[in-house]
């Protein structure tokens, strides 16, 4: 038996909004300069025949979820016709619940079958990854719940409990082999941070090719009011989070741009940094010996990386390496591998020590790798996809309400500001870091509280309808 609560959905619109960089950010060794955000207009109709709409947000970052030597091109178009299909299969899922039981079920029986359908179809080219297929799903996900709340007039985050839910979280989760943990009779709302924090840390990102010597700077930077040097970013913005994206092939660069990066912002009052690998790291003694000789040539910079992400590659299953060496020197954390809380289960057992968690891999997905994580004893963090407009909003509210290691990372601001304007009319704490913080005060109201009824944004004809 279910609720008289419980929903389905019954309608989709796609949008697709393209979105400039003002500077080029750096993933792993590719350079985006431009991406396109799907956004996703979902109704629901509850078991009354009530309906309502709900909305969600995903920039489809083509090389964070897709890192290949196919062309940009041909990997986006991929990512936006899948995204298209997604709209018609949503629509047209009957299954009823709670978003998160909704959410589970397409992610269990409909996203795999049709991810091999659509790899099928593109005959001998290269297969679409299944972390592309989760952020195309991810905006109608994110949709789903902010629809549920919008429905039943409450916070979303409010129904997450036994209440709305017709199941416990052991319907979903299993507990790793001789832990003393179990998930019968535990809801995520048992897992949240309370009271939900107005002020986050925000982390800020260092991209690989972001300029932060003066010399370094060829009169090509944009002159457009927002800095360029990294230490003008921290002295505006009030910066104590830096996360320093690095090579993982380029151990001489890699522990340099960490030294300088690390000593520029210790000199503005920075007090953490963090190190991405973007997945490019194939051996624990990479990261050991540039961890290493810091410690010994710059212990204060040492002392000051709160944690380590994903230097390996993000197919855990067919790169099953032991990190518990680098685990000891510093929290791990998993980021492109945790694709779900099965490969966060895998992860602890080969040493990863904490998860980063991304709205972009569904709503439901980090709700449930969030309760796995946190009942093993896991450390949190809500690492950014640079994400503007709407899709800041759900990402902020994760990061609030999962009880982070420290605040949430968020960089739209660096690299597309212009991009979030009419939302930062209403939400001016989320679009721009104060005192090295976001306020989050400003998010109020059913669903996600995006009030976007009051965001004077207009939206381009959808690229595909569905009833």
């Amino acid at each position: 038996m279910g609720k008289d609560t419980d929903i389905r959905p019954t309608k989709t619109a796609l949008y697709f909004l393209p979105v400039e960089t003002r500077v080029p950010l750096k993933f792993g060794p590719e350079i985006l300069t431009h991406v396109t955000c799907a956004r996703v207009c979902m109704q629901v109709t509850n078991i009354g025949g009530q309906t309502a709409e709900g909305w969600g947000e995903t920039p489809l970052s083509v090389q964070w979820v897709w890192p290949s030597a196919l062309s940009y091109e041909e990997r986006e178009q991929a990512l936006k016709t899948f995204t298209v299909q997604l709209a018609e299969t949503w629509a047209t899922f009957e299954t009823t619940g709670h978003p998160l039981e909704v959410g589970y079920a397409f992610q269990e029986n409909k996203l795999p079958p049709l991810l091999e359908a659509f790899n099928r179809e593109r005959g001998n080219a290269e297969p679409m990854p299944y972390l592309a297929a989760l952020v195309c799903c991810s905006a109608f996900d994110i949709a789903l719940h902010d629809a549920y709340g919008i429905c039943h007039q409450r916070n979303t985050y409010e129904t997450y409990n036994a209440d709305w839910m017709n199941v416990d979280l052991a319907r979903f989760l299993t507990p790793a082999e001789g832990a003393t943990v179990s998930f019968a009779g535990t809801y995520p709302q048992d897992f949240f941070a309370t009271p939900r924090p107005n002020v986050l840390p925000a982390w800020h990102l260092v991209g690989g090719v972001d300029p932060i010597q003066e010399s370094e700077l060829d009169g090509s930077e944009p002159n457009d009011g927002y800095p360029v040097l990294l230490s003008d970013w921290i002295v505006q913005d009030g910066l104590q989070c830096l996360k320093v994206k690095l090579r993982g092939n380029d151990s001489a660069w890699d522990y340099e741009r960490l030294v300088q990066v690390g000593q520029i912002g210790e000199a503005n009052g920075v007090r953490w940094l963090t190190t991405d690998f973007n997945c490019t790291v194939e051996h624990p003694d990479y990261v050991n010996e540039i961890l290493d000789r810091l410690v010994v040539e710059h212990p204060r910079l040492y002392g000051m990386i709160l944690y380590v992400e994903q230097p390996f590659p993000y197919d855990l299953e067919t790169h099953r390496i032991d990190v518990h060496s680098v685990s000891a020197r510093k929290p791990l954390f998993m980021d492109e591998s945790a694709h779900d809380w099965h490969l966060v289960k895998l992860g602890r057992s080969l040493g990863w020590t904490g998860v980063a968690l991304k709205t972009c891999k569904t709503q439901t997905g980090a709700l449930l790798s969030l309760c796995w994580a946190k009942a093993h004893g896991m450390t949190l963090m809500v690492q950014d996809l640079t994400n503007p407009m709407l899709a800041q909003i759900p990402h902020v509210l994760l990061a609030a309400h999962a009880g982070t290691i420290m605040g949430v990372e968020t960089n739209a601001m660096q690299f597309y500001p212009e991009a979030s304007l009419k939302e930062a009319e209403i939400h001016p704490g989320l679009y721009r870091r104060t005192n090295g913080t976001l306020d989050l005060s400003s998010i109020e109201g059913p669903g996600f509280g995006y009030r976007v009824d009051e965001i004077e944004r207009t939206l381009p004809e959808p690229v595909a309808t569905s009833a």
